[in-house]
């Protein structure tokens, strides 16, 4: 396999919504360059890129796949993501080490929801941006529509390359503003004639053409000085001022295609190669220290994660860019986060499923290799004397909570392993063994992502799993102070047990006074695990309780409050004050005082106005203005309160606190009643009380259990 040079490669990911051409172009791509003999379709199940078998099932992309072609000298690896929401996560983790995105928009729809959602993406990572309207051979084909969609979402930076002669059926015919050159394609797409604008075009054209010059110059002071002094650039000083543009992003040139009909794509790739930045033009990367790490043949060697994959009879295959330096077949790096050594046996350069062996890889360029022990997504392999760790990629959080079940013990006793595995391929999935709820929990995207993992255990690792509602982590507490004692007494021959116990409960919040009716002779503010505070005083005095036996009453007292009266739930914000009791010379001991204390904290919790709090979790929906009153609609019946109503862009941002319990499946509920155009993030805000017809519900369902 030939190696290039770190000025000659450019890493591409493709990006835009479900169904907007990404595989085809691929595909196309791969096929102009010479690297396929035939165009496989999705139809057809072969395409290079979407080779898993679920994706053929699905008739779309569910995973990120690494591919390249080679256009006149230079490499290009090529990054096909996702286009459903759901798979964000492989999204996100192909725009980390991408140089440049280029966004496909389906010309019969322009920008749309996705393509919003991807570009949040894109902006946090700052990358130059290629928008391709494709599909311009459909009958309902709309340049003029699409163009200004994405002018409008995003301004005046998106600019424009070219445009369609005779977008719809029969469409052959692009204009190239750069070039200022008419591009005819034949029945089969391919090489295009290239010819003189026609006169009837040619004042469109030099109107666009000089807004392209003028975009182009604003870039760069030593460009603009050359526009004024000869009213226009050259091919070549537009490139450089559109790169700059692009690499600071400022311009984001947009481009005709027709992947299916392979119209464009060879032009398109002749842009990447002379004007879309290679990694050593791109800003350093930044360490977790905060210090930078510039693209450098000459630097020390760096490789960063992105991806991880176990195949059947291959093993783990780790995917990673090549930060500095150069890698070769046999070197020994070692791991930032763990600090073990790793050993490259092998280096691959990947077209799909087919792996490459190639000698050595260079700055800039990306990769594989397979087999490293202890090396996950996110991290980092540098030299043993540049011990460096770069920032990680920032995934997802989850949208939707499930419990999964094993339906067979052989199946229970692997579940946790093969949960590891699918997690380290894709970060947008956590899961949790639940000791609360006694769960194990599986936290993902959404439904369709919940899909895709469901078929994964099944068809990979022959497991046979269900899926269950998740238990709510509810939390108990107290609204008023409350008394009570009780005596542990038992006598069975020899030894016995003897306890007495009396004590105080209130309400515990920061700050408040120290009790005024007891003296305090000790005490001890708790953090506990699952969130607020345990208070205990002591306020015994003359020794009618042994100060060995304090500490017994208090781990009575946390051992019920693990396990709160009223449904089960963690108990939390109390203050215990232990004021009086008794003891026996002989009888008592820890396990009596334990037992005590436990009891009367019970008896006391009862008669303290106990309250259940519930997670209300603090959610943001994006979504378009025609659908946003049916979006406030179904919040009201999730008993959410509704905080505000912003803009941005054309879309409306619903934000709420919504009620855990209320959640349940809300992704699925959100995609149907916006027909797809809206998107949520939640995250845990605080505990608050339950009304109270749902406390009487909750306690009743527990004490029937």
């Amino acid at each position: 396999m030939k190696v290039f040079d770190e000025k000659h490669i450019k890493n591409l990911v493709l990006l835009g919504s479900s169904k907007s051409g990404k595989t085809t172009l691929a595909e196309t791509m791969l096929f102009e360059a010479g690297l396929i003999n035939r165009r496989g379709t999705i139809e057809d199940k072969n395409t290079v890129s979407d080779y898993h078998e679920i994706e053929h099932e699905r008739q779309g992309s569910v995973f990120s796949t690494l591919l390249h072609t080679e256009w006149r000298n230079y490499k290009i690896n090529i990054i096909d993501t996702p286009g459903l929401d759901d798979f964000s996560g492989e999204v996100a983790s192909s725009i980390r080490v991408a140089n440049t995105s280029l966004m496909l928009i389906n010309a019969q729809h322009g920008a749309e929801v996705g393509t919003d959602l991807i570009w949040n993406h894109v902006d946090r990572y700052n990358k130059p941006m290629i928008f391709a309207i494709n599909q311009l051979d459909h009958e309902k084909s709309d340049f003029e529509m699409s163009l200004a969609s994405l002018k409008e979402h995003y301004g005046n930076t998106v600019t424009q390359m070219q445009y369609p002669v005779n977008e719809g059926d029969g469409f052959n015919q692009i204009i190239d503003l750069l070039k200022m050159k008419l591009y005819k394609f034949g029945p089969d797409g391919g090489k295009p004639e290239k010819l003189d604008i026609p006169a009837e075009e040619l004042k469109k054209a030099n109107k666009l053409h000089n807004e392209l010059v003028e975009k182009a110059a604003e870039n760069d002071e030593a460009l603009m000085d050359l526009y004024f002094e000869k009213g226009n650039l050259s091919e070549d000083e537009l490139r450089e001022g559109l790169k700059l543009g692009m690499r600071n992003h400022d311009v984001f040139p947009v481009f005709c295609i027709s992947a299916k009909n392979d119209m464009g794509s060879g032009r398109l790739m002749g842009f990447i190669d002379n004007v879309a930045p290679s990694a050593i033009d791109m800003k350093p990367e930044i360490t977790d220290d905060n210090h930078e790490i510039a693209y450098t043949l000459e630097g020390p060697p760096v490789l960063f994660v992105y991806k991880t994959i176990h195949e059947p009879n291959v093993g783990k295959i780790s995917f990673f860019k090549v930060i500095s330096g150069s890698v070769s077949q046999g070197d020994h790096l070692v791991n930032h986060t763990t600090g073990e050594n790793e050993h490259l046996n092998q280096l691959f350069t990947m077209d799909g499923h087919e792996r490459h062996p190639i000698e050595k890889l260079v700055v800039g360029d990306i990769g594989a290799t397979l087999k490293l022990k202890d090396t996950d997504t996110n991290h980092t392999l540098s030299s043993k004397n540049d011990n460096v760790g770069l920032k990680p990629i920032t995934f997802p959080g989850p949208r939707m909570t499930v419990a999964i079940v094993a339906n067979t013990r052989k199946d229970d006793e692997k579940i946790g392993e093969v949960l590891k595995k699918l997690s380290q391929e894709d970060p947008s999935l956590t899961y949790e063994q639940s000791a609360e709820l006694k769960q194990l929990l599986i936290h993902c995207q959404g439904e369709l992502h919940l899909s895709v993992i469901k078929w994964t255990l099944e068809h990979v690792y022959g497991m046979d799993v269900s899926f269950e509602d998740p238990k709510i982590a509810y939390r108990e507490t107290i609204q008023k102070p409350a008394n009570a004692y009780y005596k542990h007494k038992k006598q069975s021959g020899g030894s016995g047990q003897f306890a007495e116990v009396h004590i105080d409960i209130e309400p515990w919040y920061e700050g408040m006074p120290k009790p005024n009716n007891h003296p305090v002779r000790s005490e001890e503010i708790v953090d506990l695990p699952w969130g607020g505070k345990l208070h205990f005083v002591s306020s015994i005095v003359g020794g009618v309780i042994d100060q060995r036996y304090l500490p017994a009453v208090m781990k009575g007292v946390m051992e019920k409050m693990e396990e709160g009266p009223i449904t089960g739930s963690y108990v939390r914000d109390v203050r215990v004050v232990l004021y009086d009791g008794k003891m026996h010379s002989v009888d008592s001991n820890e396990i009596s005082f334990r037992l005590a204390g436990s009891h009367a904290f019970t008896d006391a919790f009862t008669q303290a106005a106990p309250k259940i709090l519930e997670p209300i979790h603090e959610v943001e929906i994006l979504a378009p203005e025609e659908v946003i009153g049916d979006v406030m609609t179904d919040l009201q019946t999730r008993r959410a309160i509704i905080m505000g109503v912003d803009t941005k862009g054309k879309y409306q941002v619903v934000k709420a606190n919504i009620p855990l319990a209320e959640m349940n499946k809300y992704s699925t509920s959100l995609r149907s009643i916006t027909h797809g155009m809206a998107s949520f993030n939640s995250k845990f805000l605080e505990y608050a009380p339950v009304p109270g017809d749902v406390q009487n519900k909750l306690a009743s369902q527990f004490t029937q259990n």
